[in-house]
């Protein structure tokens, strides 16, 4: 049986298609800047040296996923116009751990982390909100474990699908 040309370039330029649009990034986060708010403690105990070094990691992470267009800090006067998306995090759950129960066990001692993040307009429109865990349960430092949620909540935004910026911007007028 002779096959047919037509079926197969229409097959091939098929395959071409979706091997192209599977390999091309979300584009969608990229007409977004952000600014980071400080992180809220919530009703949870946790230590000011903490919320800091959640807060710096966030705004690293945020910048190393290339997904937004300027990564701002909080009160930063050149944060402004319609295109920005305000994190917002806030502690749900803090276990301090034990480096030494880690080093002598491997079994106890977790440094564990719970947040709810929230991007949301400057209207206060929530366009994503997740709940991410952060934690150190063998090797490293307590504060390791703000390293690690901040790259989860870098990563669960570089996952998600946003509203494309532009479509924001036409809702308000």
């Amino acid at each position: 049986m002779k096959p047919n040309k037509t079926i197969s370039s229409a097959l091939f330029a098929v395959a071409v298609f979706l091997t192209l649009a599977a390999s091309q990034p979300r584009l969608l986060a990229q007409d977004w800047s952000v600014q980071v708010d400080r992180v809220d403690p919530g009703d949870v105990n946790i230590e000011p040296a903490f919320r800091v070094a959640i807060y710096e990691n966030l705004l690293e992470e945020l910048a190393k996923t290339k997904q937004f267009k300027q990564v701002f800090r909080s009160g930063d006067r050149n944060a402004g116009g319609p295109d920005l998306l305000i994190l917002k995090t806030t502690v749900q759950k803090y276990t301090p751990g034990s480096e030494t129960r880690r080093a002598v066990t491997t079994v106890t001692g977790a440094t564990k982390l719970n947040v709810r993040s929230q991007l949301c307009t400057r209207e206060g429109q929530v366009v994503l909100e997740r709940v991410v865990d952060g934690n150190v349960r063998f090797f490293g430092g307590n504060l390791r474990a703000t390293h690690n949620l901040a790259h989860h909540v870098a990563e669960t935004i570089k996952k998600s699908d946003l509203p494309a910026a532009t479509l924001s911007v036409r809702e308000q007028k």
